[in-house]
């Protein structure tokens, strides 16, 4: 990380009004690092900027700000991370637009970490939610890191599937760092925090704006390898994700839905567009050239194949494959859990199971 006095400069360059990522590169081009900048004269600045950023540039209003961040990195498990430092993650350098300083909660390695960006709905169905914890999870334990935007529905089961896996979960705010934002959502984010990473590249104190989100979507598709769209309308937030990893030049993935439903149009225009089609996590770690995980010593293969004997390829209920199988409940429910994050079953409306290969 850069000492204190570079620091300070990033973070009062970066608060300047109306300086977006372009500018703020431009000028790095021109003048070196912050601290150049900032002691650079009007007439210098006005070569490289319009006068009224220049004018902006060379106000010192900012210090309380500059000092707020200053003491909130120097907090336990807090980091600020600028462009020049050898922590700032590699993939983010590789996109069009990348943040000139991040600010992270938590463990600032997992933003370096392999991982698969996981979107969505708002106001998923129940079927949505549950394919994007079981698909979190399995990717999890495969090693990826699951990124996500702390949005309700899809997103915060994409992050709980995430932290209940072995590679856990990075949120990416549209807001800053210490503003919880959906508010129900803030007891994910502290736990995200305490067992992977909140990042954001806006300051202290940002509050939501509807212009924050599609900046932030272009940082989760960036920190990832691909971007797999769980459910989706046409006009869903979730598409400009699966954009944006397309112009990064990432793999974008989708789930297939009901024709019928308006949550699985956004899916399938991608699908229509070149993204690939996916029914389990292995179509995705095969696609990523990524092993998956060896099979799960505490569920006994033979129960597992002789439940899907016995459940046969028409939907069903537990209660219903309890009384075939003749085992506990438990013994039942874990082995289904565990099928269908292998993509050999998948949970139907209604609390229905169905065997798919």
């Amino acid at each position: 990380m850069s000492d204190s006095g570079d620091l300070a400069a990033w973070i009062e360059l970066s608060l300047v009004p109306g300086l977006g990522g372009g500018r703020f590169r431009s000028l790095l081009s021109t003048f070196g690092l912050p601290v150049h900048v900032l002691q650079a004269t009007r007439a210098q600045l006005c070569r490289v900027v319009p006068e009224s950023l220049a004018e902006s540039i060379l106000e010192r209003k900012r210090g309380a700000e500059v000092d707020k961040a200053l003491k909130w990195a120097e907090k336990h498990g807090h980091a600020l991370l600028t462009l020049a430092d050898d922590a700032y993650p590699k993939q983010l350098l590789q996109i069009p637009d990348p943040p000139a300083l991040l600010y992270v909660a938590g463990e600032t390695r997992m933003l370096s970490a392999q991982a698969l960006a996981i979107v969505g709905s708002r106001n998923a169905t129940p079927q949505g939610l549950k394919n994007a914890h079981a698909f979190a999870r399995a990717l999890s334990d495969a090693g990826l890191a699951i990124v996500s935007g702390l949005a309700l529905g899809v997103d915060s089961e994409a992050h709980r599937g995430g932290l209940a896996g072995q590679g856990s979960t990075l949120a990416v705010l549209g807001t800053g760092v210490d503003v919880a934002y959906p508010r129900r959502n803030a007891p994910l984010a502290d736990e995200i925090a305490s067992r992977g990473a909140l990042v954001t590249e806006f300051p202290l104190g940002t509050e939501p704006h509807a212009g924050n989100f599609p900046r932030r979507n272009r940082v989760i598709s960036g920190l990832a390898r691909g971007c797999l769209v769980v459910e989706a309308a046409v006009d869903s937030g979730s598409l400009i994700t699966a954009r944006f990893a397309a112009d990064q030049g990432r793999e974008v993935f989708a789930i297939p839905g009901s024709i019928h439903s308006p949550l699985s149009k956004g899916c399938h225009a991608l699908i229509k567009q070149g993204a690939k089609l996916v029914e389990s996590a292995q179509d995705v770690l095969e696609e990523l050239g990524i092993a998956s995980r060896p099979p799960d010593e505490t569920t006994d293969p033979v129960v597992g194949h002789d439940l899907l004997e016995k459940m046969g390829f028409d939907p069903c209920d537990i209660d219903e494959i309890i009384a075939r199988s003749g085992l506990p409940v438990e013994s039942v429910s874990a082995t289904l859990l565990r099928l269908e994050l292998d993509g050999k079953i998948a949970s139907l409306p209604g609390g229905l199971y169905q065997r798919v290969r």
